[in-house]
């Protein structure tokens, strides 16, 4: 999309200008779509399809590391005396400038509630947060803004699957087949339905080095199964599953697919189509965005025919005491005022990575993930959890004699922040007999010198003896 004039209000000193908003008053957009028909709702804009070589903004010369830290703040920050090293990506992204300068833009020139005010403020708030939608559509090759619903994360999305579709389709004796790789937010609302609905739920066992067992996926699917949960990338092991093939086999049995992407929408080019999948959802945060806002695909049959999960405003059409109507999809699962500066600054954050081309940003984090695997493979006692063929670059490890937790701060004083923990995956640490293991998770603004400084960090620990 091009960015349309901002003639309509002067920016904040220092501020940059909000990207993607139509002016007040200007024609709109060739391309964009009707509006739902309420009284209410906007025009969406039509999808801006991203190749998956990048958009059209893409950087010249090409991706570097260099050119994405210097575009992050706190990657300029010194933590104990040193220049941080953020290894925590998985866990949340630090957010570049181009983010924060727009959600301050958007205070400072555009606040104001969305879809049911008449004033200047209000429709430009309005197509600030639907042109987010479009944004989002056309990062997960979705087939239009209106299969996008927003949450506040892959937690809440994945619950509003389990709460709107699991309670109105799944029935006693019902299964639901969840890979053993899964994020607990990805595991325990299926529990928690399955409970209520007095449906089962299944998991799908891990081979030894992390990745799913094929042959026992298969085995597991029968037409007891109504829904796969599968995670696009895991947070503790990096496995990336081959999520089209094993959404095509659950459609054989007439199955439903669940893909939590939270791990993977930063790391290579999504497109949900070709996957197929039926659900797929992520978070903002872990994408350079802001917390609190993530997003759900949902296919345009399966989105119309769930029932909403929460009420309140902004998802109805008619209310009477003895009968309500509901706003069409997705407006009908987003009850009440969303996160609309979220919504624009996950607009940014896409605009951001897209830029510098999504397949320079892949290739260069799986060298960079070799030369982690080659760095830390002479820490002596050290061993890397998950050596699946396909993964990104996570590397959650064991330090021999070492507790996780001590480990983490130890580096910590050395400026360098990885996770500790269970990482909120106990099944994926239990495979290997763990409770507890310490993270290392890269992203496109780390380099091979700060790999160098932890495996150095990690040396110098080692040295100083189990005690």
């Amino acid at each position: 999309m091009t960015t349309p004039d901002m003639s309509w209000g002067a920016h904040a000193p220092g501020m940059a200008p909000m990207p993607g908003v139509q002016a007040p008053g200007t024609t709109p957009p060739a391309g964009t779509a009707p509006s739902p028909d309420l009284p209410w709702a906007p025009a969406v804009p039509a999808v801006p399809r991203q190749p998956t070589g990048g958009s059209a903004a893409t950087r010249s010369g090409g991706f570097t590391p260099e050119a994405a830290r210097q575009d992050v703040p706190v990657l300029q920050r010194p933590v104990n005396g040193r220049p941080v090293v953020w290894l925590d990506n998985g866990a949340t992204t630090q957010k570049p400038r181009q983010v924060i300068e727009t959600l301050a833009a958007y205070y400072a020139t555009a606040n104001s509630n969305i879809h049911r005010g008449a004033h200047t403020l209000a429709r430009e708030a309005t197509e600030m947060y639907e042109g987010g939608r479009a944004a989002v559509a056309g990062f997960l090759g979705a087939p239009s803004p209106d299969t996008i619903v927003f949450t506040r994360g892959t937690t809440e999305a994945v619950n509003l699957v389990a709460q709107s579709w699991g309670r109105a389709n799944l029935g006693p004796g019902d299964e639901i087949l969840v890979s053993t790789l899964e994020h607990h937010s990805n595991i325990v609302p299926w529990l928690m339905i399955a409970k209520e609905r007095r449906a089962r739920v299944v998991p799908i066992p891990l081979l030894p080095d992390g990745s799913i067992d094929q042959d026992a996926y298969a085995d597991l699917l029968s037409f007891r199964t109504q829904l796969v949960a599968i995670s696009h990338a895991s947070n503790v092991l990096g496995t990336v599953p081959p999520v089209k093939e094993m959404t095509a086999l659950a459609h054989r049995y007439n199955a439903k697919v669940l893909v939590d992407g939270a791990q993977a929408v930063a790391h290579f080019p999504v497109d949900v189509q070709d996957l197929d999948s039926d659900f797929y959802v992520f978070s903002g945060h872990k994408l350079y965005a802001p917390t609190g806002i993530g997003a759900m695909y949902a296919k345009p049959e399966i989105l119309a025919a769930m029932p909403p999960w929460q009420g309140g405003g902004n998802m109805i059409d008619q209310v009477e005491f003895d009968r309500v109507t509901y706003a069409p999809a997705p407006h009908c699962f987003e009850a009440g005022t969303g996160h609309i500066s979220g919504v624009v600054g996950l607009k940014a954050a896409i605009d951001w990575l897209t830029s510098f081309g999504r397949d320079a940003v892949a290739a260069y984090e799986t060298a960079l993930l070799g030369h982690a695997q080659q760095a830390l493979a002479a820490v002596p006692g050290l061993t890397v959890l998950g050596s699946a063929p396909e993964k990104i670059a996570v590397l959650t490890f064991t330090l021999a004699g070492r507790d996780p937790m001590d480990v983490a701060r130890a580096l910590d004083r050395d400026g360098i922040a990885v996770r500790a923990g269970h990482h909120c995956a106990q099944p994926s640490l239990r495979h290997y007999g763990l409770e507890a293991a310490t993270r290392a998770s890269l992203a496109l603004y780390n380099t091979a010198e700060e790999v160098d400084q932890l495996a150095a960090a990690l040396m110098r620990i080692q040295a100083q003896g189990a005690g």
